[in-house]
């Protein structure tokens, strides 16, 4: 299969993706989902010289990332 072919998929997949984060009632859930969408969407970007897409995305993957562990360190603190 041509490279082209298989960026393409990623690209699409990666929308796929981004929009099942969306319909995430739970936060946590929207935030992975999101969070393998954006970096999915990163690669696609790099791949395919696209650095705004790769850029903005990383941003997100970053956003991302920060709020999962304040998540997770917030669910592992004992209640006061």
């Amino acid at each position: 299969m041509d490279n082209a072919i298989i960026w393409e998929w990623v690209g699409y997949l990666a929308s796929v993706v981004v929009a099942i984060s969306l319909m995430m009632s739970n936060i946590k859930k929207l935030r992975w989902w999101n969070l393998i969408g954006a970096a999915l969407f990163v690669a696609y970007g790099v791949a395919i010289g696209a650095y705004p897409v790769a850029l903005v995305n990383f941003f997100i993957v970053l956003i991302d990332t920060y709020y999962l562990v304040k998540l997770y360190r917030e669910a592992d603190s004992p209640a006061s």
